[in-house]
């Protein structure tokens, strides 16, 4: 961390460019012209989006319903109305020459619900383009698994009175991980150690989607549609050797086979019904149909079976959304809004295992494992946003009740209500500068998969649903500044305190489990940096650089200790996805990228590099602890040949590395002697390169 210290301090103290070419301001927002973004040759709005500075676009979705699908991103100032479909993928679906500006809004005057975000980007797009079809062809090498091709193809067009965009986005699913695991016992003696390596591959349509939208007299009705389908098999041979002598060598064989797919249907219709009033409606179906089947194969040295274990999952879930919107602009410095919303969600699961020891297949009842939770929620809001000189004042208040019923394995209805007020003050006295408070009171989403068991045979373990889960509820202060120096100078700090009730955290069952479950109230603080700053006054023409730092603390009382501890965190991933911090809890996370572009050779190159802390998880006689070093990615693109872009990946620069060590105690966690600690080490080959090629015509 002190290395990147001293890289802030010296981005400190760069000149600060102050050009205004390209780029209006008013107090609310800073507009781009496509002609901005050309030193970038984009080829999507995606590209375009991407170098917005001191913007970073964030996917939304997870939470059920549509109150944060669709992420900071709006298009041609509304929302998309999909939500599987993310924000990414609509637009890297639109082609580069359909994008007329990109508004970042920054205010709350024009009304805008921005659903707990700091800041959207508005993306406008020309309709007086001809046809356009935008392709990409790549493919990536990695030594540890096969060669990954995939590509994607796009049309965008108008028919009549009906602008729509199709397309189609498949790759061959192949990844790799090599690595060890070693088991110590309590005093540091190697008990047992081998291979822990991994391969995966498969089939993925990513999306079949449609998109179109067309005005119906005094109507604008937009359509949405995505079909998803994955065909996927992990396959971890492996195994163990006993240091001592004559200790017994255990070899391992896991296979999952995974089907999935996914469909998702919307539409929603926008009208005016007086000058002043305007009002939407939205509905929305998704469905998702996932069949999974393990198998363990544990032999010993002779190849003479110990234990032959299977378990077959089938997943059904499905989301139905009805929801209204009315925006009233009556009173001049005044815009009010009302949103009304139902979801029904459902989740259907069926586990099947055995286990086999030589004696025959025996089923094992896993508890928990074969239920169906089931979720009716209402969600309202009232807000007004009031205009006065430089402040704005968006204010409001919301409810929401849901009923969440589980049957099967779990018998068990409950009912919640929940208040949720809020206010934002921006205050913005010039163009270049705003300052935001925040305070809000936010539910947050539950996740049915929680209300489930599963089996885990990685860890010859039970992952335990707990249908007792309330959500937890969060008054979040936060406090930021943002300062604007030129066209793409941007700074940008944010300090938050959250106060958390029923802390949804790892809950103790008994000695030896534990489920996901709340454990009372806990506290989450820290602060956020993200900034752009040019280059080029330190002799690096065209270059920036692009900076996101987090620091951030937490607390909640342990309920196997009794004692004060830190969040659990959430494991896997990459340091490089870094708007959903806050979830993973961890101490510390940073990403640096570096660009530059050399605009008259139309080539361009850069550099990224992240790291972050490691993500803990509390279990009732266990520490289990995640982390990876440091990750890096080089690029080189052009466009000088053939009217397309070539893009030369390199994104395994520092070896990546995926760390897990499993503290695991004699009785309950730090009251009982440490009995083993499981190391787990593994990583990519460092030969991880991709060619991607893309154009339009």
């Amino acid at each position: 961390m002190c290395s990147f210290c001293l890289i802030i301090v010296v981005l400190m103290s760069v000149p600060l460019a102050a050009s205004q070419h390209d780029m209006d301001s008013s107090v609310e927002t800073v507009e781009y012209s496509a002609s901005f973004f050309s030193r970038y040759q984009p080829n999507t709005a995606l590209d375009m989006v991407r170098q917005v500075p001191g913007f970073e676009l964030d996917d939304g979705g997870g939470a059920r319903g549509m109150a944060t699908s669709g992420g900071n991103l709006l298009i041609n100032g509304r929302r998309p109305s999909a939500k599987q479909d993310l924000p990414s993928s609509v637009l890297a679906r639109i082609p580069a020459g359909q994008v007329e500006r990109i508004e970042l809004i920054r205010g709350q005057a024009q009304g805008i619900d921005f659903q707990g975000q700091s800041v959207l980007a508005n993306v406008y797009l020309r309709t007086d383009i001809p046809a356009t079809v935008r392709w990409e062809l790549w493919g990536q090498y990695n030594q540890s698994a096969p060669f990954k091709p995939g590509g994607n193809i796009s049309m965008s067009d108008r028919r009549g009175e009906i602008d729509f965009n199709v397309g189609l986005d498949m790759e061959r699913d192949t990844s790799g991980w090599k690595g060890t695991e070693s088991e110590y016992d309590s005093n540091g003696v190697l008990l047992e150690s081998g291979p822990h390596n991994s391969t995966e591959k498969g089939f993925r349509l990513n999306n079949i989607s449609f998109n179109a939208s067309s005005w119906m007299g005094d109507n604008l009705v937009r359509v949405n549609s995505r079909l998803t389908i994955n065909d996927t098999h992990y396959f971890r041979p492996n195994g163990r050797v006993a240091q001592a002598p004559g200790g017994r060598t255990i070899d391992e064989i896991i296979n999952l086979d995974t089907q999935n797919l996914e469909y998702e249907l919307g539409a929603d219709v926008e009208r005016a019904f007086m000058d002043d009033l305007v009002g939407k409606l939205i509905v929305l179906y998704n469905n998702d149909n996932a069949d999974s089947l393990t198998t363990q194969d544990v032999t010993d040295e002779n190849e003479a079976a110990i234990l032959f274990r299977e378990a077959d999952t089938k997943t059904h879930s499905q989301e139905q959304i009805t929801r209204l919107e009315f925006d009233w602009s009556r009173f001049g410095n005044h815009a009010i809004q009302m949103n009304a919303e139902r979801a029904y969600n459902v989740l259907d699961r069926e586990l099947e295992q055995t286990d086999d020891r030589g004696l025959g297949a025996v089923v094992v009842n896993v508890p928990g494992a074969n239920s169906r939770v089931k979720e009716v929620r209402y969600d309202f809001l009232l807000q007004d946003t009031w205009t006065a000189g430089a402040i704005d004042l968006d204010f409001g208040i919301g409810a929401e009740t849901s009923t969440l019923s589980q049957t099967g394995d779990s018998e068990l209805t409950r009912n919640f209500f929940f208040i949720k007020p809020f206010a934002v003050m921006s205050y913005s006295p010039m163009s270049d500068s705003q300052t935001r408070l925040r305070v809000a009171r936010e539910v947050a989403q539950l996740d049915l998969e929680d209300f489930v068991s599963a089996t885990v045979f990685d860890d010859d373990d039970f992952a335990l649903g707990n249908p007792n889960i309330r959500p937890e509820t969060t008054w979040i202060t936060e406090v930021s500044h943002e300062q604007r120096l030129g066209r793409e100078t941007v700074i940008s700090v944010a300090a938050f305190h959250h106060w958390i009730s029923d802390v949804l955290d790892l809950l103790p069952l008994s000695s030896d489990f534990e489920a996901p479950g709340n454990i009372g109230d806990g506290r989450r603080w820290g602060v956020e940096l993200e900034a752009t700053f040019p280059l080029s006054q330190l002799g690096l023409p065209g270059a920036k650089l692009d900076l996101y730092t987090l620091l951030q603390d937490s607390v909640v009382t342990d309920p196997v200790t009794g004692g004060n501890r830190r969040l659990s965190g959430q494991g896997g991933g990459a340091p490089y996805r870094t708007l959903e911090v806050l979830n993973n809890n961890m101490s510390w996370r940073y990403r640096i990228d570096f660009r530059q572009d050399f605009e008259d050779a139309r080539i361009a190159w850069g550099l990224t590099y992240a790291d972050r802390g490691n993500r803990p998880l509390f279990k009732v006689n266990e520490l289990d602890v995640h982390s990876e070093g440091p990750a890096g990615t080089f690029f080189i693109e052009t466009t000088r040949w053939f009217g397309v872009k070539m893009r030369l990946v390199w994104e395994n620069l520092f070896n990546f590395k995926r760390n897990r060590v499993r503290t695991r105690y004699a009785g309950e966690r730090d009251l009982s002697p440490v009995d083993s600690v499981i190391v787990r080490d593994r990583q990519h080959d460092i030969y991880r390169v991709g060619l991607h090629v893309s154009g339009t015509f």
